[in-house]
């Protein structure tokens, strides 16, 4: 891995990655099903969802309608995806699925993997999500310093855009190649690629990777591998 000496930070992809949204959003999502009279699993709607959610994010680039935000995103997702399962949602029950999100969680070995990385790099967030809903996650729920917050707000599109992963580098004065996205998400790690970023993919669940020639420099499980796979 000659390429490794070259990278001098991090970019850690935070939905999915750092924080585990689908365990942490499966409890709302079945106490909103079980108000619905609906015999849905919480994870066959939340494996609908998520699909629509990313097509939501994606819809917004190709419109070229800017940054509409990570929860707008959701939102648009949740309601859509009730119609089709379940039924029209109520504005309550709109909001108190939102609550969720502001409770999302790390992973369980996140921060020690992070503890262990610090020193060989700058750790910095490269998100989806707008500013302040990045600071709170990562200031009350990861409760971890990072060197940088850095939201696709910036650069006015979401991943996987190619002006989020130049505009992070130029943020950060870097190389592109000095650079490593860390993602849950392969779209993620393409874009990245694409972009002449290194990229480490942290498949939690042995997921299949796109049909690309842009690969992972590395695959791990999880962020203990990471950190082995990068010391």
């Amino acid at each position: 891995m000659d390429w490794k000496s070259d990278v001098k930070a991090l970019t850690f992809d935070l939905f999915g990655t750092v924080m585990d949204i689908r365990g942490s959003t499966l409890p709302a999502t079945r106490t909103y099903l079980e108000k619905k009279n609906s015999d849905l699993k919480a994870e066959q709607f939340w494996d609908v969802f998520r699909v629509r959610q990313r097509l939501e994010q994606y819809q917004d680039n190709i419109l070229m309608l800017g940054h509409s935000g990570y929860r707008q995103a959701v939102r648009r997702a949740f309601i859509h995806t009730s119609r089709l399962l379940v039924g029209e949602p109520s504005e309550d029950e709109v909001k108190e699925y939102l609550k969720a999100w502001d409770g999302l969680q790390p992973f369980p070995e996140v921060i020690a993997g992070l503890e262990r990385l610090k020193d060989r790099y700058k750790l910095v967030v490269l998100s989806n999500g707008e500013p302040e809903f990045l600071q709170h996650l990562v200031d009350d729920n990861v409760k971890w310093k990072f060197d940088d917050i850095i939201s696709v707000q910036t650069a006015g599109e979401f991943k996987p855009s190619p002006a989020v992963y130049r505009k992070a580098a130029f943020i950060l004065g870097l190389e592109a190649g000095e650079c490593m996205m860390i993602s849950s998400n392969s779209f993620d790690i393409v874009g990245a690629r694409a972009c002449s970023f290194r990229a480490g993919f942290v498949n939690r669940t042995n997921a299949p990777l796109e049909v690309s020639s842009y690969l992972p420099d590395v695959q791990v499980s999880d962020f203990t591998e990471l950190a082995n796979a990068l010391l």
